[in-house]
């Protein structure tokens, strides 16, 4: 991690209200330079001893929750995280892009540039999450045929 990523890895966090650990801050430099999302025993795989599994998750909870990460499942339910957009917040987030799953690599991607359409729902429902995932051959597998 260089200089620059740390500065705005922790000033990520000091917008969020959130401590400037070496485990928050070894997270989030993980998830900023994976190309698909990461799934939890991933990072458990990649951490070592460093972070213990119970920190690891809290992490990716506070994460979720104050709007740096989003979460979504794979083919075998697993949950994955990529980092969200700059303009997520604790309130409002604003993942509504198609998540891909490959079949042959097993890797999720956010097509950030694939919006998913605003929906018209009945009366009375409130939408507080929306989520489309396609699953197929990633352009990397794909290559390779």
């Amino acid at each position: 991690m260089n200089q620059k990523e740390t500065q705005q890895y922790e000033d990520l966090l000091v917008k969020n209200g959130l401590k400037r650990t070496g485990a928050r801050l070894q997270v989030l430099d993980i998830l900023s330079h994976r190309d698909s999302a990461t799934s939890q025993p991933y990072l458990e795989n990649v951490v070592g001893k460093e972070i213990d599994r119970v920190t690891l998750y809290r992490i990716l909870k506070t994460f979720e929750e104050k709007g740096i990460i989003h979460r979504v499942l794979d083919n075998q339910g697993t949950a994955n995280y990529a980092i969200c957009s700059n303009s997520c917040s604790e309130h409002d987030h604003h993942d509504e892009h198609v998540h891909f799953n490959c079949s042959k690599c097993l890797q999720v991607y956010c097509l950030d540039e694939v919006k998913i359409p605003s929906l018209k729902i009945e009366k009375g429902f409130k939408i507080e999450d929306m989520n489309l995932v396609v699953s197929g051959i990633c352009k990397a597998c794909n290559k390779t045929n």
